[in-house]
C-alpha cells in the first residue's frame, strides 16, 4: 500500500469523515490545506443513483461555467471551408475533415475537446474507438457536435467543461483552480451541481445526487452536504 506524503497526511487531519460540509465551508476548507509545489486543479467528484448499465440513464452533458477552469483547453473541431478559418480565428488549435480524421488515425490525440458539424459525423464516427476510451468523441448530448462549431470552441475555450458518468455511476470534473477566488469556486460548483440535477434521466427512480466530494489535485476530499 502506498504511503502518503506528509502533506495529504496533514490535510486529511483538517477533515471530519463523519461530516458534511456545506459548499462554502467545503471551499474554505480546501484552501487551508498545505499547498503543493504546483497550483493544483479543483476536482468535483459526483455519485449518482443510476444504472450505467442501462442506455436511458447515461448522463453526459457539458455546460459554461461562470469563472472557467484557469487552463488553457485545447480545442479541435471538425468542418470544412470557411468554418474551418473560423474556428481556428476562434481558437481552435487544428479544424479539418478528413485529413483531421487522418491526422487522429494516425495516432495524434494532443487535444482536450473535439466538437464537429453533423455533417462531419460521416467521418467522425470511425474514430469512436480511439476517442471513446478518451472521453474525447463529439456527442450531441454533450454539446460536442453542433452546427455552430465556431460558438462551441468560444465557448469550450472560455471555460465550458464537459461530464460524463464513469459504468460505476460516478462522474469527475474540474471546476477551478486552488488559486481562485472562494465565491468563484463556490459559484462553479453550484453551476454543475444544478446542471446535473437538470440532466437527471427520467427513468431514475429515487435519490439522484447521492453524494459529492470536493479535493484538491493531491488532496484528500470533502464531502458536500447535497
Amino acid at each position: 500500500m502506498a504511503t502518503r506524503s506528509k502533506r495529504y497526511q496533514l490535510a486529511r487531519k483538517a477533515v471530519d469523515p463523519a461530516r458534511r460540509y456545506s459548499l462554502p465551508e467545503a471551499v474554505s476548507l480546501l484552501k487551508t490545506f498545505p499547498a503543493a509545489k504546483f497550483t493544483e486543479t479543483v476536482e468535483l467528484s459526483v455519485r449518482l443513483g443510476i444504472d450505467p448499465r442501462q442506455s436511458d440513464q447515461m448522463v453526459r452533458g457539458s455546460v459554461s461555467l461562470p469563472h472557467g477552469i484557469g487552463k488553457e483547453v485545447r480545442v479541435i473541431a471538425f468542418c470544412e471551408g470557411s468554418k474551418a478559418a473560423e474556428a481556428r480565428e476562434a481558437g481552435a488549435i487544428e479544424a479539418g475533415g478528413e485529413e483531421l480524421v487522418k491526422k487522429i488515425e494516425a495516432g495524434w490525440t494532443d487535444f482536450d475537446v473535439a466538437v464537429a458539424e453533423p455533417a462531419m459525423m460521416r467521418h467522425v464516427g470511425k474514430l469512436g474507438r480511439i476517442l471513446g476510451p478518451q472521453g474525447k468523441m463529439p456527442s450531441p448530448k454533450s454539446g460536442t457536435v453542433t452546427p455552430d462549431v465556431v460558438r462551441a470552441v468560444k465557448e469550450f475555450k472560455a471555460g465550458r467543461v464537459e461530464y460524463r458518468a464513469d459504468n460505476t455511476g460516478n462522474l469527475h470534473v474540474p471546476v477551478g483552480r486552488a488559486d481562485f477566488d472562494e465565491q468563484k469556486l463556490v459559484e462553479n460548483v453550484e453551476a454543475i451541481l444544478s446542471h446535473i440535477q437538470a440532466a437527471r434521466p427520467p427513468s431514475v427512480k429515487g435519490v439522484f445526487i447521492r453524494s459529492a466530494h470536493l479535493s484538491l489535485t493531491m488532496s484528500p476530499s470533502v464531502r458536500l452536504a447535497v
